[in-house]
């Protein structure tokens, strides 16, 4: 099986010789290019068209955020994974709507950062179960009209919802599938089903609708 390609865009050489390190453990991981500023690193995105960029939110230049949009507005296959330290919710706000993949704490693991770029690469979307209450409160403020989209919680069948709290959880697809003994196909059908409820067009999005509608109550199994 070929390595999974990989940029890296950070501004930070510390940060960004860091993430090589880690990332070079692993010997499903290629990386191919890095850049430490937001135009250069949409340059390196485009030229060398890896499968997977680690963007930073806070670039000189062009931010996270305005690589997002260049790249969904190009139809750039590649996708984006932020790494931030969580300095600005409301550039990690545009950037979901820019079509970021995941989003993860600076602070994450080496392993669990592995897990979530091979999740991604698999066409998943990843959220750091340590920030999604925060991310969904500051959604919802920021976004008054998804108050309407939570209530579409309510008509979620009893099976959807343990699809999505399982999904809140941070489990990946193939994990939902594990845990409730059905097939990953049964799971893709479920979010589906769940999207047209809820209004929204990815996983991340169901996932924030779902954590402010369950945000005073403890998400179980």
């Amino acid at each position: 099986m070929n390595p999974i390609t990989i940029v890296i865009g950070e501004d930070h050489s510390l940060v960004r010789e860091g993430i090589k390190r880690i990332l070079g453990e692993f010997n499903d991981f290629q990386i191919i290019g890095e850049a430490s500023n937001g135009q250069s690193f949409l340059e390196l995105i485009k030229s060398k068209k890896p499968e997977i960029a680690i963007i930073d939110i806070r670039m000189p230049i062009l931010n996270g955020v305005e690589v997002l949009q260049d790249l969904k507005k190009t139809g750039t296959n590649t996708r984006g994974l932020i790494l931030t330290a969580f300095a600005d919710d409301e550039y990690i706000l545009d950037a979901m709507e820019a079509g970021a993949a995941g989003y993860l704490l600076k602070s994450v693991e080496p392993n669990e950062l592995a897990e979530a770029i091979r999740t991604v690469h698999q066409g998943e979307s990843v959220l750091d179960p340590k920030i999604s209450l925060r991310l969904a409160r500051i959604w919802n403020e920021k976004r008054r009209g998804n108050i309407k989209k939570t209530i579409g919680i309510e008509s979620l069948s009893t099976r959807e919802v343990e699809v999505l709290k399982l999904a809140i959880k941070g489990l990946r697809n193939k994990d939902i599938g594990v845990d409730l003994n059905i097939s990953v196909r049964t799971v893709e059908g479920h979010f589906n089903s769940i999207f047209n409820k809820l209004g929204v067009s990815s996983k991340i999005e169901a996932v924030l609708l779902g954590v402010a509608f369950w945000h005073n109550t403890s998400v179980e199994k």
